[in-house]
């Protein structure tokens, strides 16, 4: 495939994944505060907020359905324009959903918020990653993650503050600010691509028959299911084992936070130096610390602690984003995209499976043993990726 460099014609590639990095800040925002605007929102819309997830759900579906759909009808289009509509389209959707009136509208207005979701960091890695040399991709895809887990420290917290002052509706409308600010910028400081004569709705499609790219996007709906186990339920987990109290509620989302940004961080690193050595070795720590967070909630600080450290699985993002530019071959688009609709798929599955065992009698702490689990799942499918990727290298040699 041949694929423009944004490198060769960006005078400021610090300037333009700030740019795309913001886009993200934007996109973590909207997704993650809904969450603590939940009693606001059903207050207003005359629901249980209980009934808010499907609200929430509607979001993650629309990340799910936006990912192959756009990638697929947009594949001429080339990036820079792609990323601007995107951004657009999800400035109209946080806007729409503040101007909400009753309930099932702001449902499907939220599913409208989520389509560019997917497409938009899937677009942004492979612009970053072209813009730098081979060795530092994955860090140059951590860069402009850096958006998503800066919104999980800042972003959501701020949006939840303003939305509980000014009302709800004031948060949506903050992240359409940002939503145009972001393609503003891209307009300035992303470089221009010619598209691909060669792309096409078929080709993107593609990536979805590829074996190494199934393999790496079942790692992520899998293997990273964990960390969303135990974070959809780790201020009732310490409330009821540690007996934290909810003043320190908010604090906990700010150490999760950190936690993400290092783990974002470091995994990007590990990754340029040596991709399939750190995609299972990030899953075996995933394991640990998600297994000693069932230990460790019984005691405040030590839950605290491992919250930070369940956090750092985001390290896994990078290095899979980066497998997968490695694996899909000229749909590129494709296979970048649905990473984040995997990541979607693992939220939901996390969450889930946590509910389950925690309804059938289970201790809150043991969504840690499901995220454990999860992430022995995620080694298991890995390897067998793995292994089936050499019979075939060895049958093709023969």
């Amino acid at each position: 495939m041949s694929t423009p460099s944004a490198g060769a014609t960006a005078r400021h590639p610090r300037l333009a994944e700030l740019a795309l990095a913001l886009g993200g800040f934007g996109i973590g925002t909207s997704e993650f505060v809904i969450m603590g605007l939940l009693e606001r929102v059903a207050g207003d819309l005359q629901v249980a907020a209980a009934d808010v997830g499907y609200a929430i759900s509607s979001y993650a579906l629309g990340v799910v359905v936006g990912a192959p759909l756009i990638s697929a009808l947009a594949a001429r289009v080339p990036r820079r324009t792609l990323l601007i509509v995107l951004m657009l389209v999800f400035a109209v959707g946080n806007v729409a959903s503040a101007m909400a009136t009753s309930f099932w509208p702001f449902v499907g207005l939220r599913f409208l918020a989520g389509l560019p979701h997917g497409a938009y960091f899937g677009v942004a890695a492979l612009v970053a990653a072209a813009a730098v040399p081979i060795e530092q991709r994955a860090q140059a895809v951590s860069r402009v993650m850096l958006g998503l887990t800066t919104a999980i420290l800042v972003g959501a917290p701020l949006a939840t503050w303003a939305g509980q002052w000014l009302g709800w509706q004031s948060a949506f409308l903050g992240v359409g600010a940002i939503a145009l600010t972001t393609a503003a910028l891209i307009r300035l400081w992303v470089p221009s691509q010619a598209p691909d004569p060669h792309a096409s709705p078929k080709r993107e499609l593609t990536a979805l028959a590829k074996q190494r790219v199934l393999f790496t996007l079942g790692v992520a709906s899998i293997g990273f299911g964990g960390m969303f186990a135990v974070f959809s339920y780790v201020v009732p987990t310490l409330s009821a084992q540690a007996g934290m109290r909810e003043a320190i509620g908010p604090w906990v989302l700010t150490i999760f936070g950190v936690g993400t940004i290092v783990g974002n961080l470091v995994g990007a690193r590990l990754a340029d130096k040596h991709l399939l050595k750190a995609i299972p070795r990030i899953l075996v720590w995933c394991l640990v610390v998600q297994a000693g967070f069932f230990f460790a909630a019984n005691h405040l600080i030590a839950g605290l602690l491992f919250v930070g450290l369940v956090g750092t699985s985001m390290a896994l993002g990078p290095a899979l984003q980066t497998r997968l530019m490695d694996v899909a071959g000229d749909a590129q688009t494709m296979a970048a995209s649905m990473n984040h609709a995997a990541f979607n798929c693992a939220n939901a599955l996390g969450a889930w499976l946590a509910a389950v065992v925690i309804k059938g009698g289970a201790p809150w702490s043991s969504s840690g043993l499901v995220g454990a689990v999860l992430a022995l799942g995620g080694l298991a499918m890995f390897f067998t990726g793995r292994y089936l990727e050499r019979r075939e290298i060895r049958a093709a040699a023969a």
